[in-house]
C-alpha cells in the first residue's frame, strides 16, 4: 500500500519508522509539504529514500499567503527539481483559518496560478478544499484545464462530490472511515477505481486510534473497512487502491508486499 497523503517532514526518527513501515508492507508514501521550508525538507527525504518517498511540494492554504521571495524561490525549485517531484501539494483554499478565509479571493488567484504551473510541469495537484471551498476549487481546476487531481480528506455536498468524480479526479478517505458514518457514506459516491487511502499523518484520530501515533500502518484498518463496505476481499481492494495511487502519481518504483492483518 501507498499512503496517498502524509506530512512526512513532521515525523521524527524517520529512518527507524520507514524501516518499520516497509517491513509491515507499506511500499511508499506521497509526502506533502506546507511551505517553502517544508518543500525543501520533503525533497531531502526524497533524496534519502528515493524509492519510498514521493515528494509533493506546495503551500498549505490554511497558512498565510507566501511572500514574493518564497513564491519565486518555490517556482524556481519546481523547475530545478522537477524530476524529483511527484505532485504539487498540499495546496487549495482555506476554510478553518478565519484569517486566511478573509483573503479567499487572493487564495483563489494563487490556486489558479498553481494550477497553471502544475499543468505546465505535467504534475497532479494535491488539494485541501473542504465544504463549500471544494466547489470553488473544482471550478478553478476545470477552468484551468487540470486533468489530474486528488481531493484529500474530502468533505463536500453530494453534487460537488459527483462532479469531482465525473471530472475523473481522485478522492481519498482517512482512518476516520473506520468509525465515522460521514466518511463511510462518502464511499457510496466514489467508484473504487477513483478511491485513495491516506492518513494525513501525524494528524491524530479518534475511535480505535485514540491515543496512538498516526502512521501509514493505519492503512491496514482502512483497507479492511473499505473492503467490508464494497463487499470485496481485502486483498482485491488493496490491489485496486494501490493501482489507483500509482496511476495518479505515476509511481513505478515501489514493490508491494502483503499487509499484515
Amino acid at each position: 500500500m501507498i499512503d496517498a497523503h502524509i506530512h512526512l517532514d513532521q515525523y521524527t526518527n524517520i529512518d527507524e519508522q520507514i524501516k518499520h513501515w516497509q517491513e509491515a508492507g507499506i511500499s511508499g508514501v506521497i509526502a506533502v509539504s506546507t511551505d517553502l521550508r517544508s518543500s525543501y525538507r520533503t525533497l531531502e527525504l526524497k533524496q534519502r529514500f528515493p524509492s519510498f518517498v514521493h515528494a509533493a511540494i506546495g503551500f498549505h492554504p490554511e497558512q498565510p499567503l507566501p511572500n514574493a521571495a518564497d513564491w519565486n524561490e518555490w517556482t524556481a525549485l519546481i523547475k530545478q527539481e522537477q524530476r524529483q517531484i511527484t505532485a504539487i501539494g498540499e495546496v487549495g483554499l482555506p476554510y478553518y483559518s478565519a484569517e486566511a478565509s478573509a483573503q479567499l479571493p487572493a487564495y483563489c488567484d494563487l490556486l489558479a496560478q498553481i494550477a497553471a504551473i502544475a499543468i505546465n510541469a505535467s504534475l497532479p495537484l494535491v488539494l485541501h478544499a473542504v465544504y463549500d471551498r471544494a466547489e470553488i476549487a473544482l471550478a478553478i481546476l476545470q477552468q484551468a484545464g487540470v486533468r489530474r487531481a486528488h481531493f484529500h480528506w474530502l468533505k463536500a455536498n453530494l453534487e460537488t462530490v459527483q462532479r469531482i468524480v465525473q471530472c475523473g479526479y481522485y478522492i481519498s478517505v482517512t482512518p476516520e472511515v473506520c468509525y465515522r458514518e460521514r466518511d463511510q457514506a462518502l464511499l457510496s459516491l466514489i467508484p473504487l477505481e477513483q478511491l485513495l487511502l491516506e492518513t494525513d499523518g501525524p494528524w491524530p484520530f479518534a475511535g480505535p486510534f485514540q491515543g496512538k501515533r498516526t502512521t501509514p500502518l493505519f492503512l491496514v484498518d482502512s483497507v479492511r473497512a473499505v473492503a467490508a463496505y464494497y463487499g470485496q476481499e481485502m486483498e482485491q481492494v488493496k490491489t485496486a487502491i494501490t493501482a489507483n495511487t500509482k496511476r495518479l502519481y505515476r509511481v513505478t518504483d515501489t514493490s508491494d508486499r502483503p499487509l499484515d492483518g
